[in-house]
Order: C-alpha cells, then sequence, then structure tokens
C-alpha cells in the first residue's frame, strides 16, 4: 500500500432531507479522509457520486454546500482555521464551493469583475486581490480571458473561471454537479485538466463530483458512492441513500491507468445502478 489515511476532512452522519413531507435521502454517512502517498507532495481527495436520475444526488449536494437544510444528521468538515488538531465545524453555506452543471457566471460581469465579487469579504486590499487573480488566471491558463464576459468564453473557460470563484470563497472543498454533461471530447480534456490543477494545488484538496458517465467517474476518482433506493427487508425504499461504496484505493486501481480491471468495476458499478 503506497498510500495513508490521516485526519477526516468530511464527516456525514444520519444525514436525511426532506422537502414539505416527501423524504429525498436518508441515513447517509460516510467519512473522507485526508490521503497521504507515498513519495508525493500532495494528494487531493477525488469522490464520485453517482445514481440513476432522480435518486437525490443533486439534494444531497445540496445539502453539502448548505443550500438546503437537513431534516436529521450533521455534516462537518475540518476546520482549517483552527489550531486545534482534529477540529471540525458544521457546515454552512460558502464552506464549499458548488460549481453547477451551467458554470452559472455573472452575465453582466467580466472575469476579473466576476473574481474581484468573489473576494469581496476578505482583508486583501485591491491590489493584492488583483495579484491573487492575475495569479489563479495565470495558473488556470485563462490569461486573456481577465476583461472578457461569460458568452465570450468557452464551456471550459466557463468552467475554470466558476471553480476559481468558488476557490475563492471555500478554498480547500469543492462539489461539481454532473462537470462533464453536453461536454465535447475537447472540453471534458480541459475539465480534466481543471481536476489535476486542484489536485496539485494542496493535498486538503476535495472535489466531489457527479457523472452519468461511470467509465468517467471510474477513470477520475479514489472512491466512488452510488446512491439509490435501498432495499431494507425485501422492500424497495422510495428515497435515496448510499447503497454502494467502490474505494479504488484499497481495490489498487487509483492513480492508475485505465485498464481491464477499471471496465470490469464499471459495469459492477452500472450493475449496482440498475438494482437500486
Amino acid at each position: 500500500m503506497d498510500f495513508e489515511f490521516k485526519e477526516t476532512l468530511l464527516y456525514v452522519e444520519n444525514l436525511s432531507v426532506a422537502y414539505d413531507d416527501t423524504v429525498i435521502i436518508k441515513d447517509i454517512n460516510l467519512i473522507e479522509k485526508d490521503v497521504v502517498r507515498e513519495n508525493h507532495n500532495s494528494t487531493s481527495q477525488v469522490i464520485a457520486v453517482v445514481g440513476r436520475s432522480g435518486r437525490g444526488k443533486s439534494t444531497f449536494f445540496k445539502a453539502l454546500t448548505g443550500l438546503v437544510a437537513p431534516r436529521t444528521g450533521k455534516i462537518l468538515i475540518k476546520d482549517f482555521k483552527s489550531t486545534v488538531e482534529g477540529a471540525a465545524k458544521d457546515i454552512k453555506e460558502g464552506d464549499i464551493g458548488f460549481v453547477d452543471q451551467k458554470y452559472t457566471l455573472f452575465r453582466h460581469k467580466t472575469v476579473l469583475q466576476t473574481l474581484k465579487f468573489a473576494l469581496r469579504k476578505t482583508n486583501l486590499t485591491e491590489e493584492e486581490k488583483e495579484e491573487k487573480i492575475k495569479e489563479y488566471l495565470h495558473k488556470w491558463g485563462l490569461d486573456n480571458c481577465t476583461y472578457k464576459y461569460p458568452n465570450e468564453l468557452s464551456g471550459g473557460q466557463r468552467q475554470r473561471t466558476a471553480i476559481i470563484e468558488q476557490l475563492f470563497s471555500s478554498e480547500q472543498f469543492i462539489v461539481m454537479d454532473e462537470p462533464f454533461s453536453g461536454l465535447d471530447v475537447g472540453n471534458i480534456k480541459e475539465v480534466k485538466k481543471s481536476f489535476d490543477l486542484l489536485n496539485s494545488t494542496s493535498e486538503y484538496n476535495t472535489i466531489i463530483f457527479s457523472s452519468h458517465d461511470i467509465e468517467l467517474a471510474v477513470s477520475l476518482a479514489q472512491v466512488i458512492y452510488v446512491i439509490g433506493y435501498p432495499t431494507i427487508e425485501g422492500e424497495k425504499q422510495n428515497y435515496g441513500s448510499i447503497v454502494a461504496k467502490f474505494d479504488l484505493r484499497e481495490l489498487g486501481l487509483a492513480w492508475q491507468e485505465f485498464g481491464e480491471a477499471h471496465l470490469k468495476l464499471t459495469r459492477e458499478i452500472i450493475n449496482q445502478m440498475m438494482l437500486s
């Protein structure tokens, strides 16, 4: 084993969310820890959430990012501002960045104006803000996009801008809802580059994404959760929950070239999805 689990970054216990009297997700529990690999300076966490449509993935993401309040349970993340070892805090809106499928940006703001707005709550001076924005735009290959509006950007450029916008407010955690949906091969490569950039920034960076492309999820994630309708005492329930977890690190498939074993796992995950 060339990796080691360290401190807990994300802790979800007994999570349920309901709209009025309709329970959408229930009994969701998960723990994700920092992972350190031998001879690697930074290893961020890449987590995929998959499942059939209508099983509660988007609701789960809204709960994770503080956009909806849980009916029961708790969501804790590592408190990076605390000096106490192992300190955690309850999730609130803004703690975890959220990039939706449309990479929503302000239509009437340039990339520079959008990112300045994202830094509005920081204590940085105007000069420091511009320096930080310039640094990130260069790192993410967006130097020539500073003064462009969203309708002048490619899908990949919009997505990278949306990621930077969220990183400016949340830093270590980012949730991406169907980041590959509707993209062509060229843009998918750009999104993969974004994942690589996030991976290399900090060992604590945690990317959580959903995808209908299971093969792509298997090629990118280190752990995959399947959300589906659980079967309890022989009866299928009508709310979403985690029905399976596939840890590619423990299976020896994480950080490896996609091969036959990954294809086999892809088929296994699809079968699990179809059953739930």
